[in-house]
């Protein structure tokens, strides 16, 4: 939940200090873009952090060397996170983290069918949890040049 509310916030931020004159804000495509990269970079200290067995233990059993998948997705997140802010990476870096999000369902359906917790408070409900997913891959591709 705490990406999510990085993504609005971030985004909104951006916007108003657009709004207030920072010309390089003063569009809602560069703000997105930002907001994206906040997000990601936010999920990616996870991986390292206190919250890193946590994820660890949302990876589905069939899936082997859980801890190497959680440190590849965290790299995947901030070479994401700096690819959609390149003007020449964007294109390439936005679809990689769509399918990234993708690739990670699994481990959030998991999460929220085991009732599993991070940082000791319980995942989203499954609705929620995808609805979340789905959320961040909108903004990810609200935030890629090739779809506008």
């Amino acid at each position: 939940m705490i990406p999510f509310i990085a993504l609005i916030l971030s985004f909104l931020l951006f916007r108003v200090v657009g709004l207030l004159g920072v010309t390089y804000w003063n569009d809602w495509h560069t703000s997105i873009q930002w907001a994206v990269s906040i997000m990601l970079l936010l999920g990616a200290s996870a991986h390292w952090g206190r919250r890193r067995s946590d994820l660890v233990r949302m990876v589905p059993p069939a899936f082997p060397q859980k801890e190497w998948m959680v440190t590849v997705t965290g790299i995947l997140e901030i070479a994401g996170a700096i690819g959609i802010l390149l003007p020449a990476f964007s294109p390439i870096a936005s679809v990689c983290l769509v399918l990234l999000l993708i690739a990670m369902l699994p481990a959030n359906i998991y999460a929220a069918r085991n009732k599993l917790t991070i940082g000791g408070k319980p995942v989203p409900k499954m609705p929620v949890r995808i609805g979340l997913q789905l959320v961040f891959i909108t903004a990810v591709l609200f935030a890629s040049p090739l779809f506008w």
